[in-house]
């Protein structure tokens, strides 16, 4: 099948593109998963997920963009794609999420304890009323 340089250079770009999207999901992963070192069975389970679901959504992407056309350079730019987003924006990604995991879960924990104030400060007064009884 002989492919036109433009279509070419559409492969290329949108198997980059997929290899990066595949880095962008392993850094979700490694913040969700953690740094540490889980259960060894745990850690299978949840990498052939990760992979099976990363799988699915370059395929989809692939589909999408260029028909599903998959040669070998198709690989090598995925690899390349992957190579080069951890090597010059995983870093910055992490950091930023992480940063965006922490302003979320102060702003939750905030937004809960003035939610549930009034509630604190009744139960509060109900049980100096009671201790005051005894």
């Amino acid at each position: 099948m002989i492919i036109s340089l433009i279509d070419q250079v559409r492969l290329i770009i949108f198997s980059l593109l997929a290899g990066i999207i595949t880095g962008v999901f392993f850094d979700i992963y490694r913040l969700i998963r953690g740094f540490e070192n889980p259960n060894k069975v745990l850690t299978i389970i949840q990498d052939l997920l990760f992979w099976t679901l990363t799988s699915i959504v370059v395929f989809i992407f692939l589909m999408y963009t260029n028909e599903g056309y998959i040669n070998f350079y198709v690989y090598v730019c995925l690899i390349i794609g992957v190579y080069l987003y951890l090597k010059l924006i995983s870093r910055i990604f992490i950091k930023l999420q992480y940063r965006s995991l922490k302003f979320n879960g102060k702003l939750f924990r905030v937004t809960r304890n003035i939610i549930l104030y009034p509630v604190n400060l009744l139960f509060y007064k109900l049980k100096i009323k009671k201790k005051d009884k005894i």
